[in-house]
């Protein structure tokens, strides 16, 4: 699916519809000293072992895209959760 590169939407900080461009929010890398990696680590390993069973075949074939909404007076970033679909693409 095409998606438009600006787009007209409700900025929360200017409390106002104004200009935003469009781009595809993309995770950042996962820290492995994070708290919660650490944690499912000691999960994982040690007596008693893997404590869930291993995902093995993922049920669903497409996710979420998430938008990253970014207006053009104030600069606020707001995230808005897309539909699911297999690509998103940016039009030019």
């Amino acid at each position: 699916m095409k998606m438009v590169k600006e787009m007209m939407t409700y900025c929360p900080k200017d409390n106002k519809h104004t200009l935003h461009s469009v781009s595809i929010y993309k995770a950042g890398k996962q820290r492995a000293t994070a708290v919660g990696a650490r944690r499912h680590e000691e999960d994982i390993h040690g007596y008693g072992g893997q404590k869930f069973p291993k995902l093995v075949r993922t049920a669903k074939t497409t996710k979420k895209v998430v938008l990253r909404l970014k207006c053009k007076e104030c600069g606020t970033i707001v995230p808005r959760l897309g539909i699911r679909l297999r690509k998103l693409e940016i039009a030019q």
